[in-house]
């Protein structure tokens, strides 16, 4: 007997934990029933979450000038992607970018860096914009993204005001040398557990449309269930010319919701988080896949443009949603549209940091 939507949710929500064959049969659900798995699945997502959603903001500090392959990415070395290339924003650029985004609503900064790993330069460089931030808004919380960590430099940022790192594990082991060959899958592992070891909210998260199959999927998401990411983000492969991964197409709306089904089934109480190309590979499906997800980025992203910000917020008004940490101002209330265009955005893909 076929298990259903429904009672792979009420296991879940009595505490049980998704097997392995229930997750590929949520990637595998066909495209006639997705709304009813998003029917079920979104009552695990609302148990835990509500009907909040986290804003978070990117902050692209440097850009481009990467010596990593890493073949999907606009900022890797061999790409010849069109997007503005520069070295260190000024502090108090950064300072102005990261309030433009937290007076569109955002409750989180995401500072990001190209590049392998930061130097310790780069990090007392860090720890100086963190500084100013939180001086600024004592109450943000502060991600960083720089790449692979040295030992000390997270216990570094950690004593700066960092609350949480991102580094993505990006795709399953098994698949993961398929996409680069500078790093290693256990480099990335490695790096998240530094920033753990250091007291920082881990944020790791993969990338959908690689070539991975179902089976990697699961095997990616389960990873970073058990490596203890807190907020998993999910970006979708923007395969611009320039990069290896140039002209590949495997995700519809519909495979989407499904992978972010997958996400909420495999982590149910963990933040996860609509990320990189959900405005080309979602689309009119957005709102829908906020049932799933619990979070997203506002605005433009680290070399690609998103959708304005306003009609983010707009977005969550519509469909009932208020942004978690600003439950006093219902979205649809905030007029304008306060955040700033970055220097490099709206020329190609994201960094998929």
């Amino acid at each position: 007997m076929t298990t259903t939507y429904d009672e792979i949710v009420e296991r879940i929500l009595a505490g049980g934990q998704a097997s392995t064959d229930e997750v590929l049969t949520v990637l595998r659900t066909p495209d006639e029933e997705v709304m009813d798995l998003v029917a079920a699945v979104s009552r695990v997502r609302r148990a835990h979450f509500g009907m909040t959603v986290k804003v978070n903001y990117l902050v692209n500090l440097k850009s481009g000038l990467c010596p990593e392959d890493c073949g999907y990415c606009s900022q890797a070395l061999g790409s010849t992607s069109e997007i503005l290339r520069y070295t260190w924003l000024g502090k108090d650029e950064a300072l102005a970018q990261a309030e433009a985004g937290l007076r569109g609503g955002a409750t989180r900064v995401c500072m990001v860096a190209s590049g392998r790993g930061p130097t310790d330069r780069d990090i007392d460089r860090v720890a100086d914009m963190v500084g100013a931030i939180k001086d600024e808004n004592p109450d943000v919380e502060v991600c960083a993204c720089l790449g692979l960590l040295k030992d000390g430099q997270a216990e570094r940022l950690r004593a700066a005001g960092v609350d949480a790192y991102n580094h993505n594990i990006n795709t399953a082991e098994s698949h993961h040398d398929t996409i680069v060959s500078t790093h290693t899958y256990e480099d990335r592992v490695r790096t998240v557990a530094k920033a753990q070891g250091a007291g920082l909210s881990a944020c790791s998260g993969l990338i959908a449309g690689l070539g991975e199959s179902d089976e990697q999927l699961v095997e990616a998401l389960t990873a970073l269930r058990d490596m203890g990411s807190d907020s998993i983000p999910v970006n979708f492969l923007m395969p611009f010319d320039g990069t290896p991964k140039q002209q590949t197409w495997e995700l519809t709306p519909l495979r989407c919701l499904k992978i972010l089904a997958a996400a909420r089934v495999v982590a149910p109480a963990t933040e996860v988080r609509i990320a990189a190309g959900r405005e080309m590979h979602l689309r009119s499906l957005q709102a829908v896949a906020l049932h799933l997800a619990s979070s997203i980025f506002l605005g433009d992203y680290l070399t690609s443009e998103g959708q304005s910000a306003q009609d983010d917020l707009d977005l969550l008004a519509d469909s009932g949603f208020t942004i978690l940490g600003a439950d006093e101002l219902p979205a649809g209330e905030r007029t304008g549209d306060p955040v700033i265009r970055r220097r490099g955005a709206g020329t190609a893909e994201p960094a998929n940091a």
